[in-house]
């Protein structure tokens, strides 16, 4: 069954599409740019989805719902956030459809039926979430508002890839409000915190985390912070990013408290985000040739039994230790599935788990039943074992946690083996052309040298780090004075 996959060695690109789509994760839709997410590919996003939730809730966040449709006045008022999604924006401009007097069976647009203001499909939320505010901020008694929603949005992507770059995606997106600017930069921080957080210790991913540069910035923000992951081909991803927005928006909806002082004042906001294109970072960081690997942690099923038999007598011998180990497992919150098919020979099933990116199989065969013992499997390296049946339980338990932590183990390895200090331009291109990955390169701090790197050689400035070290040096493109080396990379 591996041989759908192109290796990645070959077409790394094609590779990547080939697990999204023979792994049921994902597949295109009728709707150009715009993915059906599968099952399989659903229920990861599930997991993710849960354990992200309870991080926001365990840092003192609930959930709300604002609507899909934002009038354009509002999405306008914030001029740099409005700007910087006005070419991505889809537009509503009707309410209705009529019968094409001229078609039979066809439909048109009611030309009496236009909006009298434009609606624009949510891109994000600020400006119909920040309008909501102002009714429900008066005093710093209302304050701080802490809000996340999990919800779609609409960016007319013109080239789009299952899962990293799709006109409509799946996301969460956080929208606080502050008394002080203090409190809004804590909070930035915080969630930027929690992203790393879930990235390496549920996704096994390590990441970087730092500032983007004013180029980079979220439209509408004083300061986007963000956390960037290395993909195996040695293109970088972002993966997350939270932004302080400073007064922004509250000036733009006019969105002022009373303080203890008695004065008014303009709040303090920040916003934050993740979407579905961790499913793609979870594809490029893990996976191999035969197909899709899951961390244990974000794996919908994270052990499968599969029974080796002859005729009836032998799968009932074998369903009885099979489901004994099956009960004890998921006593342990362990969630298994007993594939007990007989559509499908064991060699099928092991080809098509193995593609899925099950972490754990286990086989149970009479023989086996003969010896008490059971074959267990890892996904991640390919490795089998034999155990004692009666060692089953802890030996998968603790099997799962080694699993999770030898896969961030080779990513944090990887990420380490792909990441070059260099000091000159030609030095910058070489490792960009033919080892790839992170490069530290000293950078005058200028929009403009930014833009001609880019320019010159696809590549950007992925972040400027978190407590990055001062180190006098000069620019590798421009030769002026740099204070600090910044981290560049080819990316998605």
């Amino acid at each position: 069954m591996s041989e759908v996959i192109t290796p990645k060695e070959q077409d790394y690109s094609k590779w990547y599409n080939d697990i999204v789509v023979e792994a049921d994760l994902a597949d295109h839709s009728s709707v150009r740019g715009c993915m059906v997410i599968k099952p399989h590919g659903y229920a990861i996003w599930e997991k993710m989805q849960q354990a992200l939730d309870k991080m926001f809730k365990d840092t003192g966040h609930v959930n709300a719902y604002f609507p899909l449709f934002i009038p354009k006045s509002l999405f306008e008022a914030e001029e740099k956030n409005a700007e910087g999604f006005a070419k991505e924006c889809a537009v509503v401009t009707h309410y209705r459809l009529k019968t094409n007097p001229n078609e039979k069976g066809k439909l048109i647009v009611d030309p009496e039926a236009k909006l009298e203001e434009e609606l624009i499909v949510r891109p994000t939320s600020e400006a119909i979430i920040w309008n909501t505010y102002k009714g429900w901020i008066e005093s710093y008694r209302d304050l701080p508002i802490l809000v996340n929603q999990w919800a779609n949005v609409v960016r007319w992507e013109m080239r789009t890839r299952l899962f990293l770059r799709t006109a409509e995606f799946l996301w969460q997106e956080g929208h606080t409000a502050h008394a002080t600017k203090e409190e809004a930069i804590t909070e930035t921080k915080q969630m930027l915190d929690v992203y790393a957080n879930f990235l390496e210790n549920w996704m096994a991913v390590p990441v970087v985390k730092g500032v983007k540069t004013a180029n980079e910035r979220f439209a509408g923000a004083d300061d986007t912070y963000c956390i960037e992951a290395l993909m195996q081909d040695g293109k970088a991803l972002q993966a997350g990013t939270s932004h302080f927005l400073g007064q922004n928006f509250a000036k733009a909806f006019d969105v002022k408290y009373v303080t203890k002082e008695n004065k008014q004042e303009y709040v303090w906001a920040t916003s934050w985000g993740v979407s579905t294109r961790l499913m793609g970072a979870l594809i490029m960081s893990h996976s191999d040739n035969k197909g899709l690997v899951i961390p244990p942690k974000l794996a919908p099923t994270q052990v499968v039994i599969i029974p080796i038999y002859k005729g009836d007598e032998g799968l009932k011998k074998v369903s009885e230790v099979a489901n004994e180990i099956k009960k004890k497992l998921q006593e342990k919150n362990i969630s298994v599935k007993y594939d007990d098919r007989d559509s499908q020979r064991p060699g099928w099933k092991f080809a098509e788990y193995e593609l899925k990116g099950i972490p754990i199989r286990i086989t149970v065969g009479e023989r086996d039943l003969a010896n008490n013992t059971i074959e267990v499997a890892r996904r991640d390296n390919l490795t089998k074992t034999t155990i004692q049946i009666n060692d089953a339980e802890t030996y998968i338990e603790n099997l799962l946690v080694e699993i999770q932590k030898s896969l961030l183990a080779n990513a944090k390895l990887r990420m380490q083996n792909l990441t070059t200090n260099v000091d000159t331009y030609e030095e910058f291109k070489n490792v960009l052309d033919n080892k790839t990955g992170f490069v530290y390169a000293h950078w005058d701090g200028t929009p403009e040298t930014e833009e001609k790197i880019k320019e010159e050689t696809k590549a950007t400035i992925r972040c400027i780090p978190l407590n990055n070290p001062e180190e006098i040096g000069v620019c590798v493109y421009s030769g002026k004075p740099s204070k600090q080396r910044v981290l560049f990379a080819r990316s998605y």
